[in-house]
């Protein structure tokens, strides 16, 4: 069978038979729940960042703001939303991925689903390309899940970050804006900067201006050139290990191997007593 790609358009989308289609709707924010309430794309099922697809701890110096939860707990979520071994599963949010929607898809992935793909455009362009939307609540049964062990994508820990930098044998990839990198201020964790040897690609490159996903040659001529030259093995992080996976999710569109994800990310090493920052202002 051929791999799918993880991305979808909205014309694609419009075109699909509802049979084994699963979409899940995984924009963030207090109000996220109502927004989707108010209007979501027709047979759309909700998921909560906080609730469904992270478990968070007491001290967040110990996996930061979004920890992934258990892969039991992920099962039920899974069960819980009607996913089925054989769905054909399409998320979306209103930052065309940078919200939760790569966070899930790669949450899907990771519990071993295969027919996972992202919205490009978000909610946003499903309604410019006319796709039937409704205010409604939404009905579905529950689905039996095989269980499984744990994740199977890669994942790094804060001291496989730290001793990858060490050894430089891995490229550790900060995916936050640029401001935040640099340390010239932080909205959201209580330190400004970053890990001391990682590199600064925003996700929001991944995108072009008019907030599609660039073609998949030209993210990965991109890619191949900013990575020249640096260790092959990747690891992703972002603030929380949410928008890292947007990264994660264009470099699986471009051919690449999906990297590891630091899941912690900046909000847990920032946090952790004894760590370096550094910072470029």
């Amino acid at each position: 069978m051929n791999k799918i790609s993880p991305i979808i358009s909205a014309s694609e989308l419009k075109n699909i038979p509802n049979e084994n289609l699963i979409i899940l709707d995984a924009r963030v924010g207090k109000d996220a729940c109502q927004s989707y309430l108010n209007k979501h794309i027709q047979g759309a099922r909700f998921v909560d960042l906080d609730k469904d697809l992270a478990e968070i701890g007491e001290d967040v110096a110990f996996g930061g703001r979004h920890p992934l939860p258990s892969i039991e707990k992920f099962r039920e979520t899974c069960s819980n939303l009607g996913i089925a071994e054989d769905s054909h599963i399409i998320i979306y949010d209103d930052k065309n991925g940078a919200n939760a929607a790569a966070r899930t898809w790669w949450m899907l992935r990771s519990f071993g689903f295969q027919n996972v793909q992202v919205l490009d455009g978000g909610i946003q362009e499903a309604e410019r390309e006319g796709l039937e939307f409704s205010s409604k609540e939404e009905t579905f049964e529950k689905a039996e899940i095989i269980k499984r062990q744990d994740w199977l994508l890669p994942i790094s820990t804060l001291e496989d970050v730290e001793n990858e930098l060490t050894s430089d044998s891995a490229t550790v990839i900060d995916v936050r804006d640029s401001y935040r990198y640099k340390g010239e201020s932080e909205p959201i964790d209580l330190v400004a900067g970053h890990i001391p040897g990682a590199i600064n690609i925003p996700f929001s490159e991944n995108l072009d201006e008019n907030g599609f996903f660039l073609k998949p040659e030209i993210l990965r001529e991109k890619y191949l050139k900013l990575l020249q030259n640096k260790p092959k093995r990747l690891i992703i992080h972002c603030g929380s290990g949410v928008t890292a996976c947007h990264t994660i999710l264009a470099l699986d569109y471009t051919g690449f191997e999906i990297p590891n994800l630091y899941v912690g990310s900046w909000s847990e090493w920032s946090r952790r007593e004894g760590k370096e920052v550094a910072k470029e202002i």
